[in-house]
């Protein structure tokens, strides 16, 4: 992996395209981010109609091995077997990539779950079994999962996920810092002291916003909603409001030390850019590696 000095501080979630025209503009995508120097690059992995190893480890093993950057692999615990993990953790070792994002998955109608690891944390403690030398990622949500009854049930799971492997943490998009803030005193309090990654999501869009807004159970602070209603209906001038906001948002945690944002970039590398551009000073200057 390259050293801290070398990266921005960012690091990039991208995703597999599921038609040809797509997955031509995401090799073009990821060159576009690859002079960002982001510190890794995710690639998500599909429950229903995509091939892992043709899209997700594809795609990973090009960040990694094409373009230098260490690549994370998603893997949805409910979705693979003992037998197929075997397989991939020896094929992530011929290809030299060290990071996995260790997720549940969530359920896909019409396709059934496999019955070997019911959580995150059961593929987390597997894997760790197999070969101790993977770096495991594990997801948090500010403002707790949502199936979890309350803020300390999600606590205490999340603690289970570091004691089983867990060695870095991302949390799910927010849009209020003050949340962020709350749930990093609440983990230092549980002693979980892995890093602990700020997910950021810049709105840009509508058809983006309605998506976020019918998904996620997000607070939404008022100057967001705002934002939204105001210029719902103007494309430019919402497109550099919510940049604007993504952008006070990571200035704010960066201020506040935090160990990195890793930016859920919808495959856009110019909005990428642009928070790059707005923000590469600051990182060298407050943030501690991963």
């Amino acid at each position: 992996m390259s050293s801290f000095e070398e990266t921005s501080g960012l690091s990039f979630e991208v995703f597999p395209p599921k038609t040809a025209v797509s997955n031509q503009k995401i090799y073009q995508t990821l060159h576009d981010l690859q002079d960002l120097r982001p510190n890794f690059i995710s690639v998500t992995s599909s429950n229903r109609t995509l091939n892992f190893e043709n899209s997700t480890l594809k795609l990973a093993d090009y960040v990694q091995n094409t373009l230098g950057i260490p690549g994370v692999v998603h893997l949805t615990a409910r979705y693979f077997d003992k037998s197929q993990i075997d397989q991939v953790l020896i094929e992530l070792k011929k290809l030299g990539i060290k990071n996995i994002l260790v997720l549940r998955g969530d359920l896909a109608p019409g396709c059934p779950p496999k019955k070997d690891f019911n959580h995150a944390s059961d593929l987390m403690t597997y894997i760790k079994s197999q070969d101790s030398s993977f770096r495991l990622f594990g997801a948090c949500y500010p403002e707790s999962h949502p199936e979890s009854p309350d803020k300390v049930s999600d606590i205490h799971h999340l603690k289970a996920k570091v004691a089983a492997g867990c060695d870095c943490l991302i949390t799910q998009m927010f849009f209020s810092n003050d949340t962020f803030y709350q749930f990093q005193e609440n983990c230092a309090l549980a002693d979980i002291d892995v890093p602990l990654l700020a997910g950021i999501m810049p709105i840009v869009n509508r058809a983006q916003a309605l998506h976020v807004l019918k998904q996620s159970e997000c607070h939404l602070p008022a100057k967001f909603t705002l934002m939204l209603d105001r210029y719902q209906n103007d494309p430019e001038a919402l497109r550099a409001t919510g940049l604007a906001y993504a952008i006070n948002q990571i200035t704010d945690l960066v201020t506040n030390q935090i160990a990195g944002v890793h930016l859920y970039t919808m495959n856009q590398p110019a909005v990428a850019r642009y928070i790059y551009q707005a923000t590469k000073s600051l990182f060298t200057a407050t943030c501690s590696p991963y």
